[in-house]
C-alpha cells in the first residue's frame, strides 16, 4: 500500500501580521491521522515577530508546539509563562477549557514551526487543564538520520509529555542521498509532513510542504531524502470517536459548541483572564445557521 499525497491549503494565521500557514489536517482529503486532528506548518519567514496570536480558548484537545527555528512565548489562563526554542516541545491539555496567547520573540534568524492538535478521548476530554514544557527529549541516530521523539513512543524511545491516546510525533532529519526505514505498528495511520527538502515516502514523491499519508496495514515507513530533508512524522491508532470541531473547540455536539462559545464570549470562569504582551482577546465567530454534526 503506497503513500497518498495531501497538498496543504493556505490559511491566514493572523490579520495583525498577514502571515499565513499551510494546513494539511483537517483537509477535504484527510480529516485526521490517528488522534492528530490539526496540522499547521508555519514559515520559514524572516518576519520572526510574525506570530502574534492574542488570547483565545480551547476545549477537548491537546495543542503541541514544535519549533525548527525561532522562539515563541506561551501564556495561558492557568498561569503558565514559557518561551519555547527548537528541540523543546510545549504540550497544552485544554480539557474542560483553557485560554492562551502566543507571541514570537524577535531574533536574527527565521521563524519556522508546526502547530498540532491531538483529540482527547471521551474519558478525559473534560479534565482539568494543564501545561507541560519538555526541554529534554530522546534523540536517536539511525544510520545518517536523526530522530527526535517529541510525543508518544517511537523506536523504543518515549517523550516525557503526557499522552492520552496511542499516538506519536517525531522530527526526522535525513541528509541528501540517505535513507531511513522506521518500523511502525500496522494498526497505525501515518503522516509524513515534509518541512524542508523533498523525499520519497514508501516510494512516492513528497515535495516541500506536502504530507504523505499511509493507511493502516504497513509495517514500516521508508524515507529516501532527495535533498537534505526534514520531516515531521505523525502516527497513531485511528481515532474513531465522532467529533464536532468548530473554531478552537473540540466537542461532541452542536449544543456543546454553543455553550463553549457562550462561555468564551461572556468571559465566564471557564476561561480565566490573564495578562500578556499582546493585549485583548480574539472574539468567537458567529455560529453557522445550520446544526453542526459530529464526524468520524
Amino acid at each position: 500500500m503506497s503513500a497518498r499525497i495531501v497538498v496543504p491549503r493556505e490559511v491566514v494565521l493572523t490579520t495583525r501580521t498577514n502571515i499565513s500557514v499551510r494546513r494539511s489536517v483537517p483537509h477535504r482529503d484527510l480529516r485526521r491521522i490517528g488522534a492528530w486532528i490539526f496540522v499547521d506548518h508555519f514559515g520559514p519567514t524572516t518576519q520572526t515577530d510574525g506570530m502574534v496570536v492574542a488570547a483565545h480558548p480551547h476545549t477537548g484537545l491537546q495543542t503541541v508546539t514544535w519549533l525548527f527555528e525561532g522562539r515563541v512565548q506561551h501564556r495561558d489562563s492557568i498561569g503558565s509563562v514559557q518561551t519555547i526554542e527548537p528541540g523543546q516541545v510545549n504540550f497544552m491539555t485544554a480539557g474542560h477549557g483553557i485560554s492562551h496567547s502566543e507571541i514570537s520573540v524577535r531574533t536574527d534568524g527565521q521563524l519556522h514551526a508546526v502547530q498540532l492538535w491531538l483529540a482527547l478521548p471521551e474519558s478525559v476530554r473534560d479534565q482539568t487543564p494543564m501545561f507541560e514544557h519538555e526541554a529534554e527529549l530522546p534523540v536517536l541516530r539511525i544510520g545518517d538520520a536523526t530522530v527526535t521523539v517529541f510525543a508518544g513512543s517511537l523506536l523504543g524511545a518515549t517523550s516525557p509529555a503526557t499522552m492520552f491516546t496511542d499516538s506519536f510525533g517525531a522530527e526526522v532529519l535525513v541528509p541528501a542521498g540517505s535513507s531511513i526505514t522506521i518500523p511502525i505498528d500496522p494498526a497505525h495511520e501515518i503522516g509524513v509532513l515534509v518541512v524542508e527538502g523533498e523525499a520519497l515516502v514508501n516510494g512516492v514523491t513528497a515535495g516541500l510542504t506536502e504530507l504523505a499519508f499511509i493507511a493502516p496495514g504497513e509495517t514500516s515507513v521508508t524515507i529516501d531524502a532527495i535533498g537534505d530533508t526534514r520531516v515531521v512524522l505523525l502516527g497513531g491508532t485511528p481515532f474513531t470517536e465522532r467529533l464536532v470541531m468548530w473554531w478552537n473547540f473540540v466537542a461532541r455536539s452542536h449544543d456543546e459548541i454553543r455553550s463553549m462559545r457562550t462561555d468564551w464570549e461572556s468571559a465566564s470562569n471557564r476561561f480565566p483572564e490573564f495578562a500578556d504582551d499582546i493585549g485583548g482577546r480574539i472574539p468567537a465567530p458567529e455560529l453557522p445557521n445550520v446544526t453542526l454534526q459530529p464526524r468520524g
